[in-house]
C-alpha cells in the first residue's frame, strides 16, 4: 500500500480598514483570495503570509484561523485565515494578472470559481468557525 499524499494549502481573507477584501485575478480561476501550497518546513501561517505577498504585493498579519476545506477527491486541504494588511503595495505577476481591494458585496460577486465564494463567506462569519468542510471534486484543481 502506498502512503497517502496530500496537498496542503493556505489562503488569506484579507480585510482592510475600509471593510474591503483583497482579491487577486489568476489566469485560470479568475478572481480569488490569495493563497497556495505550503512549502517544506513552512508553517500554515507563514505560507498564507508568503503567498499573499507573492501574489498581491501586500504584507499581512494573520488575525485568526478560520477553518479547512478538504477536497477528498484530490487529497487537498485548504486552510483559511482571516488577516489584515500591514504594508506593501498592489502588484501584478504571472500568477496574478490583477489585484485589488473590493467592497465585500462586490468581491463576493467577482469570485465565481467552484466553492471559493463559500470559503470567503465562511471566513466572514465568526459563528461558522472553526469549520471543516469536506467535499469530493476530482475534476481539475
Amino acid at each position: 500500500m502506498n502512503p497517502p499524499k496530500h496537498i496542503i494549502s493556505a489562503a488569506a481573507i484579507v480585510i482592510n480598514d475600509n471593510q474591503e477584501i483583497l482579491l487577486i485575478k489568476g489566469p485560470r480561476r479568475g478572481w480569488e483570495m490569495p493563497g497556495g501550497q505550503v512549502e517544506l518546513g513552512e508553517s500554515l501561517t507563514q505560507a498564507a503570509i508568503r503567498e499573499t505577498k507573492e501574489e498581491s504585493g501586500i504584507d499581512i498579519e494573520i488575525i485568526k484561523f478560520c477553518g479547512i476545506f478538504q477536497n477528498t477527491g484530490n487529497s487537498i486541504c485548504n486552510t483559511l485565515f482571516l488577516a489584515r494588511p500591514v504594508g506593501g503595495s498592489l502588484i501584478q505577476t504571472e500568477e496574478s494578472l490583477d489585484s485589488g481591494f473590493f467592497p465585500i458585496a462586490e468581491a463576493l460577486q467577482k469570485v465565481t470559481w467552484k466553492n471559493f465564494r463559500q470559503r470567503i463567506e465562511y471566513c466572514l462569519k465568526p459563528e461558522m468557525q472553526p469549520f471543516c468542510i469536506e467535499f469530493n471534486d476530482e475534476s481539475n484543481i
